[in-house]
């Protein structure tokens, strides 16, 4: 995957009911090019299906878990562009502290969510990562 790619990902995880023609005319490339780009995506497997977004209490199914992200130098802006087309990843934060960057990692089971991280870990500008699996969460009354 290209930044085109990820740009793409990150548009259409946006609003996966964005049209081609708009997709195009953001990404600065023709309704073709996006056309083929989705459908390889597609074929790759990248690309799985469009859905509707639900909240995280109404989809308990899959795994969960939170990864810290540090990030090396002033690259803050190309990991996030990074990850933001990243299909792992859910929701993505900006924090202080030690690490730079809280990603929330959606997975249907052990192996995608470690294929994932691999995929995370070799994103350019990351300098160190902690993951941990969300077990269970508990409600206050």
């Amino acid at each position: 995957m290209d930044a085109i790619d990820q740009q793409l990902i990150s548009l259409l995880r946006k609003d996966a009911r964005t049209t081609v023609a708009t997709l195009a005319q953001k990404l600065d490339v023709s309704r073709g090019t996006v056309t083929n780009r989705i459908t390889k995506l597609e074929d790759a497997g990248v690309i799985v299906g469009y859905t509707v977004r639900l909240r995280p209490d109404a989809q308990p199914q899959g795994i969960s878990a939170w990864m810290s992200i540090a990030v090396a130098g002033n690259a803050t802006r190309a990991v996030i562009s990074s990850l933001l087309g990243e299909p792992g990843v859910a929701t993505l934060h900006d924090t202080n502290g030690r690490w730079d960057l809280l990603a929330e990692l959606r997975a249907a089971n052990l192996s995608e969510l470690s294929q994932v991280l691999e995929r995370i870990r070799l994103v350019q500008g990351i300098s160190s990562t902690e993951t941990s699996i969300h077990l269970e969460t508990y409600r206050l009354s």
